[in-house]
Parts: structure tokens; C-alpha cells; sequence
């Protein structure tokens, strides 16, 4: 199997390139998930003014 420094250096490139777009994909991923769980974090937040005060009447 021979094969030129040319060739060599074309296929580490494209193999660097598929590994930067995989991490790519990842980091969008990993982004969109923090972002799902701040969002749901908020919804979840209580209000501050809720149980402040009781009434207690009979």
C-alpha cells in the first residue's frame, strides 16, 4: 500500500474536519440542552410572594 504525502495530508484533513463538525454538533447539542433546562428551571420557580402570609380565620 503506497500512498503520496499529498493523499497522506488530504486525509488527515478531511479526518480533522469530520472530527471539528462532530464536535460542532456537539456543542450545539450540549448548548440547546442547558438552555431546555434553564428554561424548565423557570417554569418551575416558585413565586416569592406565595406563602408570605396565612389566614388563619375559623
Amino acid at each position: 500500500m503506497d500512498m503520496s504525502i499529498a493523499a497522506m495530508s488530504v486525509n488527515m484533513h478531511q479526518g480533522q474536519a469530520m472530527q471539528d463538525m462532530g464536535m460542532a454538533v456537539l456543542k450545539m447539542a450540549m448548548d440547546t440542552t442547558e438552555v431546555a433546562a434553564e428554561e424548565m428551571l423557570e417554569e418551575l420557580a416558585v413565586d416569592p410572594n406565595l406563602g408570605t402570609m396565612v389566614d388563619i380565620q375559623a
